[in-house]
């Protein structure tokens, strides 16, 4: 395993292509509503992040045919933007991106309500989010890896929601997948001790049933196996020596 350590320079860099992607997600905010193809939301974002000079990583990334993964209701991540799928009232609507700025990645996700949704959803929504914050607050230098895995899955379990295990999140910089992978659940491992300097991205994904997904013929869009919502919230972060600095997230 090959983790980075950013230097001041890179970590400005990195700054930047938070803070310009956090940008990109406010500004697809306003067109998340009933009527809108999730196309559209795609070409809007995408016209916004090359406005922005940077570039859309997830655009052919291992093939992948969109600048935006975008995942409706019982789909995890990993959704690919369509002129068919049409946000309608009542829907789950997870939009992951990231950009290039100057050779750096960033790389955030957000799960909004559209219209009336139920108690349930939004409990999950909720929950999703704090679990993001709880592995968090173990992100600091000295801790270990499993930390940030042991207090977002601890979290999740109070609510006995569905810890999905078959994706997790990554280190981040130069490139978007980077090590370690961070689980968000526990590890027999402690894992690696964590540094000033590592960027990482950490992405709960949970669901309102069981864990178990399954890969549409697409072989990209993830769904859960019993139909049930399921919800996805991230951040690119920075340990640093103090307090871990949130880089896609000024806006708290």
């Amino acid at each position: 395993m090959s983790v980075t350590i950013k230097t001041q320079h890179e970590i400005e860099l990195m700054r930047e292509a938070g803070h310009l992607l956090e940008k990109v997600h406010d500004g697809l905010i306003p067109y998340i509503k009933p009527g809108v193809s999730t196309k559209e939301i795609d070409k809007i974002g995408e016209e916004m992040i090359r406005s922005m000079g940077c570039i859309p990583n997830f655009l052919n990334y291992g093939g992948f045919p969109a600048s935006f993964c975008i995942s409706l209701n019982d789909e995890v991540v990993h959704g690919i933007p369509s002129e068919e799928k049409i946000i309608q009232d009542g829907d789950l609507v997870k939009i992951d991106a990231g950009l290039i700025y100057k050779g750096y990645h960033s790389d955030a996700a957000r799960t909004y309500a559209v219209g009336e949704v139920s108690k349930e959803a939004q409990q999950l929504i909720k929950v999703t989010r704090e679990c993001f914050f709880e592995g968090l607050k173990m992100a600091k230098a000295g801790n270990h890896l499993n930390d940030i895995s042991k207090a977002i899955g601890a979290h999740a379990a109070k609510y006995r929601y569905g810890i999905v295990r078959d994706l997790v999140g990554h280190g981040i910089g130069t490139h978007l997948h980077e090590d370690p992978q961070i689980p968000n659940f526990p590890q027999k491992r402690r894992g690696i001790k964590l540094l000033p300097g590592m960027t990482l991205a950490v992405e709960p994904m949970i669901n309102l049933g069981r864990a178990d997904v399954a890969w549409l013929d697409d072989e990209w869009t993830v769904v859960t196996m019993d139909g049930s919502l399921s919800a996805h919230y991230e951040n690119t972060i920075l340990i640093t020596d103090g307090e871990p600095e949130i880089l896609t997230l000024t806006n708290l």
